[in-house]
């Protein structure tokens, strides 16, 4: 039997949407390779320094790497299964519409437990990161260059001057008490790491023209944390990860239903495949 006013539609809203599925599985795919490119906290030169940070048995730098590549997987993924949505629809394949309606009935209940479990975690998982930072930077930080014999202190410099931050929270303790003395308490005979300084990279840090004004007391030196710049760099990209889900979950709850309805109308007389 042919399909009716209802199927016809599904039909019509299935492609569609799977049009709109692959753009956004692309979208998310192109997002996922440009932040394992250009999100500075996924160098190399700086993963050492937030591998000294575990969160629930994971390093955080492999985890902020990781981040990256699950968005490139998830994208693929939506791009397999849209494909197969569009296909199944437009030829009324009932195998393939049965196969990408259960697809995405998983991917829909996997996005609500992610959903729930992030929002129940995020804000121990916000302190068990600060304390982390803050024990491998007065641990590891040695010396305000990035060819020191100490792999992490190195990191933190380039961290430094990648993200143009300095220390973890508050640049004026986080440092701790060792010699020389970083920044604690901002006395007049506070060092100021060279890297932390406006304008230095891993090129000019020993010449930074600013050098000879990056003092206490002055606006030379990079205010910001770390903890902080890195949440921001991450949350760049979160954000529009976290938009382009929700408009997913919206219409995937439709999807499923139109392909059902396609198949239930398609009956046995279904085109082999």
């Amino acid at each position: 039997m042919g399909l009716t006013g209802c199927g016809k539609f599904g039909k019509g809203f299935l492609v569609a949407i799977n049009i709109l599925f692959f753009i956004l599985g692309l979208g998310l795919f192109v997002l996922g390779i440009l932040m394992k490119v250009n999100v500075s906290a996924i160098n190399d030169d700086v993963k050492p320094a937030l591998n000294g940070v575990t969160v629930a048995s994971y390093k955080l730098g492999n985890l902020v790497d990781s981040l990256a590549i699950l968005f490139i997987v998830i994208g693929a993924f939506i791009l397999i299964v849209s494909g197969l949505g569009l296909f199944g629809a437009c030829c009324e394949v009932k195998c393939m519409l049965v196969t990408y309606a259960v697809l995405v009935m998983i991917l829909f209940v996997m996005k609500i437990a992610a959903i729930a479990l992030w929002f129940t975690m995020k804000s121990g998982f916000e302190d068990v990161v600060k304390e982390g930072m803050l024990k491998s930077l007065k641990d590891n930080y040695k010396s305000d260059t990035i060819d020191s014999s100490n792999a992490v202190s190195n990191a933190w410099n380039y961290m430094f001057m990648s993200l143009q931050c300095c220390g973890v929270v508050d640049i004026k303790t986080d440092f701790g008490t060792g010699t020389p003395a970083w920044i604690t308490g901002l006395s007049p005979t506070t060092v100021i790491p060279k890297t932390c300084c406006i304008g230095a990279d891993s090129s000019n840090y020993k010449t930074n023209p600013k050098l000879s004004t990056c003092q206490p007391g002055t606006a030379d030196y990079n205010m910001k944390g770390c903890y902080a710049a890195l949440k921001d760099e991450i949350t760049t990209y979160g954000n529009i990860f976290v938009g382009v889900g929700i408009t997913i979950l919206l219409i995937e709850l439709l999807a499923v239903v139109f392909a059902f309805v396609i198949c239930c109308q398609t009956g046995d007389k279904n085109h082999a495949v």
